[in-house]
């Protein structure tokens, strides 16, 4: 862990135990709200407490995206909150096996697609629910910059070739925008490629643990990337300016500046694009090409709710949360992307959303975020685990360093980390 890391849990640990004492003595007042901690801030955080607005007494806490550090922190404490809502489905088996968690039960109006729900049991036991989903396969850009998306990999490197070249020589953009110092951006584009070119089962074997990271599907997957990333001229002020920019900057890059064409990202990059796009023509989304145009896979997140042992009030909330009707305000509002396939796609008011929910319904080939899989520190969080390895690749990669060179680098570090993790050969 990094020092900054170590100061953050010191820092979450003493808020933990001032909230032991706020607590004591609110319990001499009385029962408290049913606690509530979220990594969301910003508009999510509040159409979420829209949305719990219709449960007796709830208080949302938005804890930031170090939400393990601030959980474990109020574990120590004593002072866990009654649920928390939770982005990787590993950290939930890992709680799980702690002991820290409760069974829950669906409200009977709830289906999550087929390969979801399994991510949240633990010998045989459901320990979470899933109450939001995210699309994580979609390309953006103004119609105006690029009348023709590319519909398979080796057309998306021929434009950024062509894009590319003229980038260069002073007459356009560059091809791609791309937030290299946020790591899990880059395990994106991996999985999207992975999940592409993996046999069968190879996809979900890595992230059993089951495979060998330095196997076939994964070299072949980094050296697609390595093909993409290293062509000269992708990005606005090359390889090195992109690991310094963040998620949201590429968006910005894209839809204020207009210095990219292209970025890669999932469904809530249209809430980023919204606060800082330039002028009124409209973002559009084609699907991350791959291999084939027809039944390509699809890479989508979560988020899923737990209640911590001890809680009745909360897991009578978590079974509230997966009702079909629960997030209605939220779905009205737009920006919001149920993973309850009960939920009517009709029902969502926002266009995009509705033409991603009937894509969660008729896709074949539905993989979950790998990453977001892994176990320990493997899983990524800034400057370890996957993370760290995919920006090390893409900085080697738009360094020079030739593909073969650099596979063999990150594959190495794959299987190292995995090894120590328990995660793989």
């Amino acid at each position: 862990m990094t020092a900054a890391g170590r100061l953050r849990r010191r820092t979450l640990l003493r808020s933990a135990v001032a909230t032991t004492v706020a607590g004591a003595a609110g319990c001499a007042r009385g029962p408290r709200p049913v606690q509530v901690a979220v990594v969301w801030s910003g508009a999510e955080l509040t159409r979420f407490r829209e949305v719990v607005a219709g449960f007796p007494d709830v208080r949302v806490i938005g804890v930031g995206n170090d939400i393990d550090a601030f959980l474990t922190a109020r574990m120590l404490a004593g002072t866990s909150p009654d649920v928390a809502i939770l982005p990787r489905p590993g950290l939930i088996v890992e709680y799980a096996r702690r002991g820290w968690l409760d069974r829950v039960a669906p409200a009977s109006s709830y289906l999550a697609p087929a390969g979801m729900a399994d991510l949240l049991t633990v010998d045989g036991h459901r320990y979470g629910l899933w109450i939001k989903a995210a699309h994580k396969s979609l390309f953006w850009h103004f119609p105006s910059m690029l009348a023709e998306p590319p519909r398979t990999w080796d057309a998306l490197v021929e434009t950024t070739r062509r894009l590319g070249a003229r980038h260069r020589a002073g007459e356009g953009p560059a091809p791609l925008a791309v937030g290299a110092a946020d790591g899990w951006v880059l395990t994106d584009w991996f999985e999207n490629v992975l999940a592409d070119i993996a046999r069968p089962g190879g996809y979900e074997a890595l992230a059993r643990g089951e495979a060998d990271w330095q196997g076939p599907p994964v070299r072949d997957a980094l050296d697609r990337l390595a093909e993409l990333w290293s062509v000269d001229g992708a990005f606005p002020g090359g390889g090195q300016r992109a690991l310094l920019t963040q998620f949201e900057e590429s968006v910005i890059q894209v839809a204020h500046h207009r210095s990219a064409v292209m970025v890669f990202e999932a469904d809530f990059v249209d809430g980023v694009a919204a606060r800082f796009r330039r002028g009124t023509e409209p973002l559009v989304t084609f699907r991350f090409p791959g291999s084939r145009v027809a039944d390509q896979p699809l890479v989508v997140g979560g988020d899923a709710a737990v209640a911590f042992t001890g809680s009745a009030a909360g897991v009578e909330l978590v079974r509230w949360l997966s009702d079909a009707a629960a997030f209605r305000p939220w779905l009205e509002a737009g920006g919001y992307l149920s993973p309850n396939l009960v939920v009517p796609v009709n029902n969502y008011r926002d266009p995009l959303r509705r033409r991603l929910a009937a894509e969660f319904r008729a896709v074949e080939a539905l993989r979950y975020d790998l990453s977001d899989r892994l176990p320990g520190t493997f899983t990524g969080t800034d400057g370890v685990g996957i993370w760290r390895i995919m920006q090390d690749f893409f900085m080697d990669v738009t360094d020079g360093v030739a593909a073969r060179e650099a596979v063999r680098r990150a594959t190495g570090q794959l299987a190292e980390a995995a090894r120590a993790a328990g995660s793989g050969r």
